[in-house]
């Protein structure tokens, strides 16, 4: 596991249970308003060691009930899947924050976790000029589509950053309840 920050105790990373977060590094997309740019490149030597903070997390058992898999974007990672069998086998539920990049990862990974905070940015059209990746809205949607039909809990995130018009979204909301979205959260936007 490529690991770029942590943190051992929060109660705002996954509704209803404390968590410690493990930061992945790396992220295919350059979104603007990006609260976390120093996870962006995946070639960072400056990692932290994923056995010891197993150590760390070992030591929580009994204090937290759940790791939170944030980034960066976890399912660039090749060994998340391990990982999370990892925390799952110490007795934790695990949480994903996920910018939807991968839908076919995704759906590799949501047998095994228990609830997902999905950055849903803007309407498709308007992802390739917010992430700098052409086709990139659609893949977000995908993941939607996918996490929807999975079961698992989760709930759909969009920061609103400063370009995004109040129009626009409206329009966001509306099609997300249109689609039969109970928890969507509008988090406020934070120059790093």
């Amino acid at each position: 596991m490529r690991i770029g920050g942590f943190v051992p105790f929060t109660s705002i990373d996954y509704p209803g249970e404390l968590a410690a977060v493990v930061f992945c590094q790396g992220c295919p997309w350059r979104c603007s308003y990006c609260h976390n740019p120093h996870l962006l490149d995946a070639r960072s030597t400056e990692l932290l060691d994923w056995q010891a903070l197993l150590e760390v997390l070992s030591l929580r058992k009994g204090l937290l009930d759940a790791v939170v898999f944030s980034g960066g974007e976890p399912t660039l990672q090749d060994a998340l899947p391990g990982a999370i069998t990892e925390v799952k086998k110490m007795g934790f539920k695990v949480g994903l924050h996920t910018g939807g990049c991968y839908p076919d990862r995704l759906e590799q990974l949501l047998p095994l976790i228990d609830w997902v905070g999905l950055d849903i940015k803007d309407l498709p059209e308007h992802y390739p000029a917010l992430t700098g990746t052409p086709g990139s809205g659609e893949r977000a949607w995908k993941s939607l589509e996918l996490l929807q039909a999975s079961g698992v809990p989760f709930e759909v995130r969009t920061t609103c950053y400063p370009e995004l018009p109040a129009a626009r979204l409206e329009q966001l909301t509306s099609r997300l309840e249109g689609l039969g979205i109970v928890h969507h959260n509008l988090q406020e936007y934070r120059p790093v």
